[in-house]
């Protein structure tokens, strides 16, 4: 009997690689590792640390007593406290020097910059995955004329390799915003209470030197390359609200893509895989859903939304700390990524076996492109000396014609009326050269080959490494 609410991030969207990012067990993993870093960094610098003391540490980083840690936090009110006495438990010969000089913020905030890089790198690596699977299929689509649409209505043709290039093309400015961020991430390091570094200078008897390399040394050992120059208790929170705005911005390119697939799916053209099992509805047999579009489209509008907390968070900060922030942040941050993911995993999946259906394409050209057709047709009636005043305004009755039979259920005798037509100074054959779809793409399929070459290869070049995942959905 399940009688608490689950939820649904982790229990059907999220993968395991980044419900364990988020986890308990490496949140407090990583609180032991920036403590022993501390206590390694002190001891370098001259503080009476012990060897030993820090290899005890080493020896339970992993092997977290957490029920120790619960009845610690119900005595102290204070979960950070509770984990330094919990750590200290496991190690009596290092309890005195755990957390030396350190305020809250040493172990929550760096650990928050450390999880958020890591969750970046997870993300990033599922979007690579995705930009290549619409790169295959813009590569083998790049030639196949399809309609183009403006307001969702029928417009000049392009190809679907090329349409396919406006999904990557968001994509790309994605990536490139979310290795911008993941690049410039900087540690809190060792501030202590208010920025100032009072509690280090005091340690180190006034010597500033000492107290700039211990944040250098811990940045060192943690794997960054600085840390923040001035900060309050907490590290700015225009962090927080910069990487949720790269995740709200893949958020939006995959809301892009799927509301077009959905589109695309309702006129037949184009549909998501669909499982030999699958049900499509409950009542309705004969239905074939795009749910796994409308997922992406209803999780995208979660992150969204959500991302706005990051924003009104970094806005509200009062002078070197306030603790309105915590609650929120637990929340907001973790579940940007793991929303993210589950959009990015269901994004892999549907982009690796779109089905393409060329009849139906073809069909709805061949309805259309008559319209279409018409300017090339009073282009080439001029150049043979027909009037283009006249010839417009027979072709704007024809396609009024033409188009009311087709309200009607009737076949659309645009072409036939303008063969017939002497003034237009055609043969039949001529026109129906012009009717080849070929005729209308433009520049799409070259498009599609310089953009493919010059912008989308040299990123899946730089993560070649990164290619290979898989999607897997567990609903």
């Amino acid at each position: 009997m399940k009688l608490h609410y689950e939820n649904p991030l982790i229990e059907r969207y999220s993968s395991e690689e980044m419900l364990a990012n988020f986890s308990p067990q490496k949140k407090f993993e990583t609180w032991r590792k920036l403590w022993i870093a501390l206590a390694e960094a002190e001891k370098e610098l001259g503080l009476p640390i012990t060897q030993e003391q820090i290899e005890e540490m080493k020896t339970h980083v992993s092997d977290i007593n957490f029920k120790d840690a619960e009845e610690f936090e119900k005595i102290t009110r204070h979960d950070v406290m509770a984990h330094v006495l919990a750590f200290g438990k496991q190690c009596p010969k290092a309890k005195g020097i755990i957390h030396l000089g350190a305020t809250s913020a040493f172990v929550g905030d760096n650990t928050d910059i450390i999880l958020i890089k890591d969750g970046l790198g997870i993300i990033k690596k599922k979007l690579v995955n995705v930009i290549n699977n619409l790169k295959e299929f813009a590569l083998k689509y790049k030639n196949l004329p399809t309609l183009g649409f403006t307001h969702f209505q029928p417009a000049q043709l392009t190809t679907v390799g090329k349409r396919a290039c406006l999904w990557i093309q968001d994509l790309i400015t994605d990536i490139r915003d979310l290795e911008y961020q993941e690049q410039n991430l900087m540690l809190r390091g060792a501030k202590g209470t208010t920025g100032s570094q009072a509690s280090f200078m005091k340690l180190f008897n006034n010597d500033e030197e000492k107290v700039k390399k211990l944040d250098s040394l811990i940045a060192s050992k943690m794997g960054f390359a600085k840390t923040f120059p001035v900060t309050g208790q907490t590290y700015p929170r225009k962090l927080d609200s910069r990487v949720v705005q790269v995740l709200q911005s893949i958020a939006e390119s995959a809301h892009k893509f799927a509301v077009d697939l959905r589109l695309l799916a309702s006129l037949k053209e184009i549909e998501e895989p669909f499982e030999e099992k699958q049900i499509g509805s409950s009542a309705m047999a004969y239905k074939r859903n795009p749910m796994r579009c409308e997922r992406i489209t209803a999780l995208s509008r979660y992150v969204i939304v959500n991302g706005l907390n990051a924003y009104i968070t970094a806005a509200n900060q009062w002078f070197e700390r306030t603790l309105d922030d915590s609650a929120n942040r637990r929340i907001v941050i973790p579940e940007c990524f793991l929303a993210v993911d589950g959009i990015l995993n269901i994004f892999m999946n549907v982009s690796q076996e779109m089905v393409v259906n060329t009849k139906i394409i073809q069909k709805h050209i061949e309805e259309e492109l008559p319209y279409i057709a018409t300017e090339n047709i009073l282009m080439e009636a001029v150049k043979k000396g027909a009037d283009r005043q006249e010839l417009h305004e027979v072709i704007r009755i024809y396609s009024m014609e033409a188009a009311r039979d087709v309200k009607e259920g009737k076949k659309n005798m645009l072409i036939e009326k303008i063969i017939k037509d002497e003034r237009f100074k055609l043969t039949e054959d001529e026109i129906k050269q012009m009717l080849q779809p070929e005729n209308f793409i433009g520049r799409s399929t070259g498009q599609v080959t310089e953009f493919l070459n010059e912008y989308v290869n040299p990123i899946l070049d730089k993560y070649k490494n990164l290619l290979g995942e898989k999607a897997f959905l567990k609903v």
